[in-house]
């Protein structure tokens, strides 16, 4: 009898909940240092892609494909960063209509 293998999650490089929880509530510190690293690593990511349009407008670039890389991670960074400021407003919204 074939022995089944259980399917692997792609795109999240294997990070569990736990690692999540660990980060959150010890190793890392607060919400606020969580949001802070975030938006450091999210400028980062800009920085890189602004980086690889201006070195693509140049003539510069040496490996197209791997700026368009670059460029649609910025572009996913940035919205996935806009979605979940977006929930927290609405949280915020949400606290603020609740009656005590």
């Amino acid at each position: 009898m074939a022995q089944i293998t259980p399917i692997q999650p792609s795109g999240f490089n294997n990070i569990s909940l736990t690692d999540v929880n660990n980060e959150v509530n010890g190793r890392q510190g607060d919400f606020s240092s969580l949001l802070k690293k975030s938006l450091d690593e999210l400028n980062a990511s800009q920085e890189k892609s602004d980086r690889a349009l201006a070195d693509m407008a140049s003539g510069r670039v040496k490996d197209l494909h791997q700026a368009a890389i670059t460029i649609g991670k910025a572009e996913t960074s940035m919205k996935l960063m806009l979605e979940v400021r977006n929930k927290a407003i609405s949280a915020y919204k949400e606290i603020l209509r609740t009656q005590v």
